[in-house]
């Protein structure tokens, strides 16, 4: 037998209001299982998380260097920003490391050539004008590491965010 037809006999209920109250049944447990769903997932707040990304010397992700000239134009100039989506202040150093040939792995295990410190607050972004020479023919990588301090150990830990461009440099004709 089926089951609104038993809920019928029971409640002597015609068929048509029978069915009127499983569906409002369903509609009520559906409605519940919605309205949970949101209260659980409401408390939940997303994990914060940083970002590092390059501009070109117009401030646009379009035209970036890519060909430097050696006693003409070797200054690489990059834009680089910075955004800290933490929900604390923090302080973040971004390292300029210059290597000839790819990189193989990061953070790249060399000096960095330039380094930048500056403490974000909450949700605040940070730009740079990153300026470095390489007068050498040749080709590197050029590689923008972000670190953030920990506080608790009072030391800069890698953050896993970076980027890298790939530049020639050719002798002055």
């Amino acid at each position: 037998m089926e089951a609104t037809q038993v809920l019928n006999e029971r409640l002597k209920l015609s068929d048509d209001k029978g069915y009127i109250i499983s569906i409002g049944l369903v509609l009520i447990l559906v409605s519940s299982l919605v309205i949970g769903y949101y209260l659980i997932t409401r408390g939940l707040q997303p994990e914060g998380y940083t970002t590092i990304y390059l501009l070109d010397p117009q401030k646009k992700a379009i035209d970036y260097p890519e060909l430097l000239v050696t006693d003409y134009n070797d200054t690489l100039n990059v834009w680089v920003e910075v955004e800290n989506h933490m929900g604390k202040a923090l302080q973040f150093d971004v390292r300029l490391k210059v290597i000839s040939g790819t990189i193989s792995a990061l953070p790249v295990e060399i000096d960095p050539t330039n380094s930048y410190v500056k403490t974000l607050e909450k949700d605040e972004s940070w730009e740079i004008m990153a300026k470095t020479t390489i007068n050498k023919p040749g080709n590197y990588s050029v590689a923008y590491e972000l670190w953030i301090c920990n506080q608790g150990a009072e030391e800069f830990e890698f953050t896993h965010n970076y980027c890298v461009l790939n530049i020639e440099v050719i002798d002055h004709f």
